[in-house]
């Protein structure tokens, strides 16, 4: 399976702040933001992955994430010059999909809780045969894309951001397609708004019977960080968190020793080279345990 993360846009509900930077390279407490969805795709053992960004960005992704080499995964970057819709993704990313199937994930979105590699695991996200989505419950569902569940997990219907919603369960940031879905995305046209719709895509699988929810229930935590205020509460939760349990999350150095991606002294070098900071001292001290089997 091929990873995509995008993480263009102009972060205009960010901004003064991200006039001069991606919103994806904020700070979220003590990592930059876009670590957190490639924390999640390197969960699901999706070790070649391609950075969407803009053209100013670009560089500063490469910058920060390299080659992928150090982490034992493979990253590509391409550029998305206009915000046209997540679809436009599968466009752009097309070679990069070739014939396997795909997961998405937008950079802007973090996703914790336990089980959460389990889920990523399952059969119907490993090998998909249609498109399986996250649902989470929300107080305001009228400001999210909504998703009615049936049975057998099936989506029923899916709609954006309605004024009577069928249901609570918002549609997250983190999809998984078969290889239909470059085929579907050159099929679209642009909505009302002039961009394509990533609920049109889902809609296609949903008349098919292809389209399943995986339920994110009490327990997880979802969080989209596209204001000052959902920025700072992720920082915050992230925070209490770390601090509370003396782990890291989205730590990618330590996902990837866990998964096997390298081994301890690739770890043990990573935390070294980030040099004298907690996260660094982190991922030292998790390979020098890793490697002693403490």
């Amino acid at each position: 399976m091929k990873g995509i993360i995008l993480a263009g846009g102009a972060g205009s509900r960010l901004h003064p702040v991200t006039l001069a930077v991606s919103k994806q390279l904020l700070p979220v407490y003590d990592k930059p933001m876009i670590y957190y969805p490639l924390s999640v795709l390197m969960l699901a053992d999706i070790r070649d992955v391609l950075v969407i960004s803009t053209p100013a960005d670009q560089e500063l992704f490469q910058r920060l994430l390299g080659d992928g080499s150090d982490l034992g995964i493979n990253l590509s970057y391409a550029v998305q010059p206009e915000p046209n819709g997540l679809p436009e993704a599968f466009l752009i990313g097309s070679d990069h999909i070739g014939m396997d199937p795909a997961a998405l994930i937008l950079g802007d979105n973090i996703f914790h809780g336990p089980g959460l590699s389990g889920l990523l695991h399952a059969g119907q996200c490993r090998n998909p045969d249609g498109c399986v989505l996250f649902g989470y419950p929300v107080a305001d569902p009228e400001r999210y894309g909504v998703g009615e569940i049936g049975p057998d997990n099936r989506l029923v219907s899916i709609e954006e951001k309605p004024a009577a919603p069928r249901s609570n369960r918002a549609i997250t940031g983190l999809y998984f397609f078969d290889n239909d879905v470059v085929d579907i995305a050159k099929g679209l046209g642009p909505s009302a708004r002039g961009e394509l719709e990533i609920t049109d895509v889902i809609r296609v699988y949903q008349r098919e019977g292809k389209a399943y929810v995986v339920d994110l229930g009490r327990g997880f935590a979802w969080l989209d960080t596209g204001t000052t205020d959902s920025l700072l509460d992720a920082a915050q939760y992230v925070q209490v968190l770390e601090r509370r349990q003396g782990v890291r999350i989205a730590c990618l150095e330590e996902i990837a020793l866990r998964r096997g991606f390298i081994d301890a002294d690739m770890c043990y070098r990573r935390g070294r080279q980030i040099g004298n900071s907690r996260y660094g001292s982190y991922v030292m001290q998790f390979a020098r345990t890793y490697r002693d089997g403490r």
